[in-house]
C-alpha cells in the first residue's frame, strides 16, 4: 500500500492503495465515484474514460501511480448540474440506449471538442474510434458531437 495525493474533480483526495492500482477502481471502489465504468479491463472498449490533465485515457489500465500530480476530471466532474454542452447534446439527440458506454463516450467527445472545437466527420469518427457502443448509436453520437460544437463546448 501507498499514499497517493489526487486531484479529482477539483477536490484533493488522499487514498492508500497498491501503486499499481488501475485508476478505475481507485475511483470506483476508493472514492465511490461510480459513473466512470467497467467494461473490458484492457483499455480497448472506452467505458472507462476519464480526463487526466484534458486528456482523454483510459482509467482501467492506467495505474494510480503514474497519475503523479495531474488532475482528473470524471463524468461527475465535467459540470456541476450536467449541463455541459456534450451532455446537454446527448439529451437532445437522445443518444444513449442502454447508456452502459455513454459516461466514457461523453468524456471522449468532450476531450476531442476541447482540441477540435469544429470537427469533421472524420475528426470524430477517429476521435471516438476506441469508444465501443454495443447498442450501435454510433449516427447519433456524431451528430450530438456537432450540435456540442455548435452549442460551443469550451467548459
Amino acid at each position: 500500500m501507498a499514499s497517493f495525493s489526487l486531484k479529482v474533480n477539483g477536490k484533493k483526495m488522499e487514498v492508500d492503495v497498491s501503486p499499481d492500482t488501475p485508476l478505475l477502481w481507485v475511483l470506483r471502489d476508493t472514492l465511490g465515484l461510480t459513473g466512470t465504468k467497467y467494461g473490458c479491463g484492457i483499455a480497448q472498449c472506452g467505458a472507462c474514460t476519464v480526463h487526466l490533465d484534458g486528456h482523454a485515457v483510459r482509467s482501467c489500465s492506467l495505474p494510480v501511480s503514474a497519475v503523479k500530480e495531474g488532475t482528473v476530471v470524471t463524468i461527475e466532474g465535467l459540470s456541476d448540474k450536467g449541463d455541459h454542452p456534450v451532455q446537454l447534446a446527448w439529451q437532445s439527440v437522445d443518444v444513449p440506449q442502454c447508456g452502459y458506454c455513454q459516461s466514457g463516450q461523453i468524456m471522449s467527445a468532450a476531450a476531442l471538442l476541447k482540441t477540435h472545437p469544429s470537427p469533421t466527420d472524420a475528426e470524430i469518427d477517429a476521435a471516438m474510434a476506441g469508444n465501443i457502443c454495443r447498442c450501435g448509436t454510433y449516427k447519433r453520437i456524431r451528430k450530438a458531437i456537432h450540435e456540442a460544437a455548435n452549442q460551443g463546448s469550451e467548459q
